[in-house]
């Protein structure tokens, strides 16, 4: 347990560094961006443009030493402009591939909702089995490999909604918000800070990481806690303004952000309070709604539900 706990507080200062320096008013989002990391899942950021989506995403790949590939999602970007493509190579008479963005520790999919469905879909496989296959020919992702998309507001000109697969393949979804209004007259007087993200230096190794989310993967989750979780996805399931609620994929998701949210918090056992910290974040991008319902916030309703389902005595 030491062993963890030390790589749990070299994990934390990683947040409190970007927080304190580089993205201040972000610490909730960054967390969320950390669970999902320790997860091994992918983070969906949805919110206005100009509020540090972007930022957020180099910052944490340059904090953690890993390599960063970005998208601008585009209405004509094609599936090969992410996965890569093969090229004949005259000179050696065969066919070469050439590696896309997504061959990177952490892939930014900027606007990720401008994109066709076709190029969204093309993410699929990588998200789920950690490799792209090309012609046939599969090709293995680095390892760790982490998602992060923005989306901008569905209303906006342009954009198209994300598939429910593909949504089902985020783990966590969460906003940045405006930053207080003495932080954001700071932020307007000083500038923007991107010349700044280059200077942060590595402060975790590829093994640290590695550590990391074994210690994640060994926190205990008692069975309580296991029928918690099934409870909150059944009431999700049986709600009158939900079409299909939380699937087993989510139930899984939910423990392993639990545990990844315990694990932070210096412990090696999940409470109610690690299920219900990241429930919302976790859930409520799954729920699908009735059509007379579609107006409704995804989040309130999920909250709504948490408030009624019994929190187990651990």
């Amino acid at each position: 347990m030491k062993h963890k706990l030390e790589k749990q507080a070299e994990v934390l200062a990683v947040i409190d560094t970007l927080a304190s320096g580089f993205l201040q008013g972000k610490v909730k989002a960054l967390r969320l961006a950390m669970i999902t990391l320790l997860a091994d899942g992918h983070l969906l950021l949805e919110d206005i443009p100009g509020l540090g989506k972007t930022t957020l995403a180099l910052a944490l790949s340059r904090a953690l030493g890993l390599s960063f590939g970005r998208v601008q999602c585009t209405s004509d970007l094609l599936p090969s402009d992410i996965t890569g493509l093969s090229i004949f190579d005259r000179e050696q008479n065969n066919f070469r591939f050439i590696e896309g963005p997504i061959f990177n520790h952490i892939l930014l999919a900027d606007e990720i909702n401008r994109a066709m469905p076709k190029t969204q879909s093309a993410m699929l496989e990588a998200m789920e089995e950690r490799n792209v296959t090309i012609e046939g020919v599969s090709y293995p992702l680095p390892d760790p490999f982490m998602v992060i998309a923005t989306q901008n507001p569905t209303e906006q000109i342009g954009t198209y909604p994300l598939p429910e697969s593909q949504l089902d393949r985020f783990l966590v979804t969460t906003g940045i918000g405006y930053p207080p209004a003495e932080l954001e007259k700071q932020i307007i007087r000083s500038g923007g800070i991107r010349d700044k993200i280059l200077d942060i230096k590595p402060q975790l190794s590829h093994a640290d990481i590695h550590l990391a989310k074994q210690a994640v993967q060994a926190i205990y989750l008692d069975d309580k806690l296991v029928d918690y979780l099934l409870a909150i996805a059944e009431a999700t399931r049986a709600h009158p303004f939900i079409s299909a609620g939380i699937s087993t994929r989510g139930g899984i998701s939910m423990a392993a952000a639990a545990r990844a949210a315990a694990y932070l918090d210096g412990r090696e056992y999940v409470l109610p309070e690690d299920v219900k910290q990241i429930a919302v974040p976790v859930g409520a991008h799954r729920l699908i709604l009735h059509h007379e319902h579609q107006s409704l916030d995804k989040r309130e309703v999920l909250s709504s539900i948490l408030d009624n389902v019994p929190v187990p005595m651990v």
